[in-house]
């Protein structure tokens, strides 16, 4: 008998039983603290949960069908949890794996997961998720008027849908609910949304959806939603009305304003969390303090959808990218920054393409300390007394970035300017070389909402015994 079969038939023993679930990392391949770990298993959780994707790493990862996070360290977590559900014999369930869920990423995870079942003696049953979205489908949403734009992004059309190096869709707890029915060990699922990791087995047993999804979504991000906030695994105790949460380190704590703060995360409308199911709706929700550490939420409310959505997520190449980086401590420099970077781009152009080409190339300057972080309306009333450069460079092959930011370099490291008291250099290099090759730079081409009468097909469910 399979895990979820054995959760299964002690629920339908016992329905007023409580549910325990551990979100064990907010997103894994980073570290998990193994005393926290550790106790999260000692509490006897009923399931362990865990996210491994985002899109806060930018589009990249899911253009290059890379992992964000090092091979060493995600087999480590990968193994820390594989072995602790089984030694408990509880689900594991793992969403957007291998940081942004394409086919690519998912294909490393599961060799991951195999390899560790080798080496650990570990036998399962897999359940598998796949998020790829048939670029047909999406073509026919989009001249059904089926799509609206998330963002800035314009609407998403059929070129856009073509070019994109992956195209993704999030899974939304439908599709966990489906991989359950097959009676798994483990899933691990492609681009997900993150609240179906903890929301599918409640709703599988029957708990009611709007704690269960307020719960999902604080504990997706393990302890990140206490105070102070940070890694470690969280537990969450889930019964008809409501949830207690406590962190697995002693030293965080969850309280009734950190967890209310945390609900608001991601969050367009503090009121609401918006599902490809539907709605939950936490204003009437409730936190109060257990104890010092535990914090018991209650009061949300489900709506469910009248027309299920899926997001989509697609990468698109824009070029081969060079960096350059150094700073200045010249008030001279600091205070003409701007004028001066703009100048450097002309004699740059002038340099490195033909007597009137136009630039086969991009270059972008962040000012640190001015306004890269932001496009502030006006200048600092006191200007910092030293600022970082960066020089963002995009060609159509390395070889082109780098020489424009070879040329940038020499020609803005001895660009004069009034009042300028040495001609040896305006700036200063952390290391040498200060241009590095940055590899393929990609864009968000899609970050929209499709709308589908049945999200089934798009996101099929495989098993294999591993």
């Amino acid at each position: 008998m399979s895990a979820v079969a054995r959760l299964r038939e002690r629920f339908a023993a016992d329905p007023s039983r409580k549910l325990k679930l551990v979100g064990a990392t907010g997103q894994l391949g980073y570290g998990i603290p193994a005393a926290s770990l550790g106790e999260a298993l000692r509490r006897q959780p009923d399931m362990l949960g865990a996210d491994m994707g985002s899109t806060d790493i930018g589009p990249t990862f899911l253009g290059n069908g890379q992992m964000a996070t090092s091979a060493e360290q995600t087999k480590k977590d990968l193994a820390a949890l594989l072995k602790g559900a089984r030694s408990l014999d509880i689900p594991l369930v793992i969403g957007s794996a291998g940081s942004a869920g394409a086919g690519p990423h998912l294909d490393a995870t599961l060799a991951m997961v195999r390899e560790i079942a080798r080496e650990e003696g570990l036998k399962f049953r897999l359940a598998v998720i796949r998020s790829d979205m048939p670029r047909d489908v999406v073509k026919a949403a989009v001249r059904a008027g089926d799509m609206r734009s998330l963002g800035l992004l314009a609407e998403l059309t059929e070129v856009e849908v073509d070019a994109a190096s992956a195209l993704v869709g999030q899974a939304g707890t439908e599709a966990f609910v489906r991989a359950l029915e097959q009676d798994p060990d483990v899933i691990i699922a492609g681009r997900a949304c993150d609240t179906g990791i903890y929301a599918c087995i409640p709703q599988m047993l029957g708990f009611p959806l709007g704690p269960v999804m307020h719960m999902a979504k604080i504990i997706e991000c393990a302890s990140l939603c206490c105070d102070p906030g940070g890694r470690d695994p969280i537990l969450a105790v889930l019964d008809r009305d409501g949830f207690v949460l406590e962190s697995m380190n002693p030293d965080r704590r969850a309280t009734p304003m950190s967890m209310a703060a945390h609900s608001l995360y991601e969050q367009a409308d503090p009121n609401e969390i918006i599902e490809p199911e539907g709605i939950a709706n936490v204003f009437a929700a409730q936190y109060e303090a257990v104890d010092e550490r535990r914090t018991r939420v209650s009061g949300a409310v489900w709506h469910p959808a009248s027309q299920m959505t899926v997001k989509l997520e697609g990468a698109t190449r824009v070029g081969e990218r060079a960096v350059l980086l150094a700073g200045s401590a010249d008030p001279r420099f600091i205070a003409g920054a701007k004028e001066l970077t703009e100048q450097v781009k002309g004699v740059v152009q002038n340099l490195v393409c033909g007597p009137g080409e136009a630039p086969d190339y991009t270059l972008n300057f962040r000012l640190y300390g001015l306004d890269a972080v932001y496009n502030w309306p006006e200048p600092p009333a006191n200007p910092p007394r030293e600022i970082f450069v960066m020089a963002e460079v995009i060609a159509d092959t390395t070889e082109r970035a780098m020489t424009v930011a070879k040329s940038t370099k020499q020609y803005l490291l001895h660009h004069g300017f009034p009042g300028r008291l040495s001609t040896s250099g305006n700036l200063a290099f952390p290391f040498t070389p200060p241009e590095l090759v940055a590899g393929t730079a990609y864009r968000f081409s899609a970050y929209h909402v499709m709308a589908v009468d049945d999200p089934a097909p798009l996101f099929p469910v495989n098993v294999e015994d591993v």
